[in-house]
């Protein structure tokens, strides 16, 4: 029997290994390499056929989405009239374990033709890849993960990490901030934090607003149809005086002078959190909720009169964390 635990603790020990002795054998080229990158006016055109090209196609989707304008383009497509999605203003990062993939050979001496600048990524530099390269990284791997010493294990997990430090220098280079990473991706939880804003989530139409006169039995009325838990009282000029909430009502049935027909203001929260800023972001007025321990939080002008209300329901809603 296989001991199939210990062969993939094998797998993962030998893989970060051989990661990890390639960390201590880079050198110069990957600053060429970020240099090259990031001063050309076009775009970076990653290539590779098979496992490499799997690969290839991540990396260019990790640079795309950090700051550094990539696509994959197959080396087949490109000889079929795709070869001219590259322009004089390009770059290309071609890779091939072997340096020898019959496909990317053949669209090498098209791309130097143009004069574009390429950068290899291979095992040596004397392949044919190696040969052509302007900037070489070189694919520094002793054994394979496969047992047959053929499937590409380790180095196409060496290949995915080189790409990754690539990205992360491009990322330095150009002082990419969690800000920039966000524009690219302002459906993402990132994206929710840094765009999204109060004004955007909250609710200002059918609010339940009562006067400070209302009896408490038709405030709890009001609290029922708005669906809040809560219920404003505000004065003639809607200007904020307390909020009802649920939580009151519960610390109001425990008093002795309890009545249904009292004003509701009596019982009401005098004083409550509210912000001016209908611009403030969303995750700024969750971390506001969640430290002064409430639900609602009221969005007024600088009056006081009310514009809007901010409940946690919609900031969980909406994905804010």
């Amino acid at each position: 029997m296989y001991d199939f635990k210990q062969i993939a603790k094998e797998v993962i020990e030998l893989e970060a290994k051989e990661l990890a002795h390639a960390a201590t054998l880079i050198g110069d080229e990957m600053a060429e390499a970020t240099n090259l990158i990031a001063n050309i006016k076009g775009k970076l055109i990653v290539t590779g056929v098979g496992k490499s090209g799997l690969i290839g196609a991540k990396i260019a989707a990790t640079l795309a989405s950090t700051g550094t304008s990539s696509f994959f383009l197959h080396p087949t497509e490109a000889m079929h009239g795709d070869l001219g999605m590259i322009s004089k203003d390009d770059a290309v990062l071609a890779i091939s374990y072997s340096g020898e993939s019959e496909e990317l050979i053949k669209i090498l001496p098209h791309v130097k033709r143009f004069d574009i600048p390429l950068i290899g990524m291979a095992k040596s530099k004397n392949s044919s890849l190696g040969r052509y390269s302007d900037v070489f990284l070189a694919l520094h791997v002793e054994k394979e993960a496969c047992p047959l010493d053929a499937a590409p294990t380790t180095s196409t997990t060496l290949t995915l990490a080189l790409g990754d430090a690539l990205a992360v220098c491009l990322m330095k280079k150009k002082n990419f901030q969690k800000e920039d990473f966000a524009s690219f991706h302002p459906g993402g939880s990132l994206g929710r934090r840094l765009f999204v804003k109060v004004k955007d989530l909250m609710l200002h139409n059918d609010l339940p607003i009562v006067s400070e006169s209302t009896p408490l039995k038709d405030a709890i009325v009001a609290m029922s149809e708005g669906r809040l838990g809560n219920v404003l009282i505000a004065d003639n000029n809607s200007k904020l005086l307390a909020v009802l909430s649920d939580g009151d009502l519960r610390r109001a049935l425990m008093r002795s002078d309890f009545s249904m027909e009292a004003s509701a203001l009596e019982y009401a929260t005098k004083n409550p959190k509210t912000i001016t800023n209908s611009n403030l972001l969303a995750s700024d007025a969750l971390a506001l909720i969640e430290s002064c321990k409430i639900q609602l939080l009221v969005v007024t002008d600088e009056s006081g009169k009310i514009e809007g209300v901010l409940h946690i329901h919609n900031l969980v809603e909406a994905g804010i964390k």
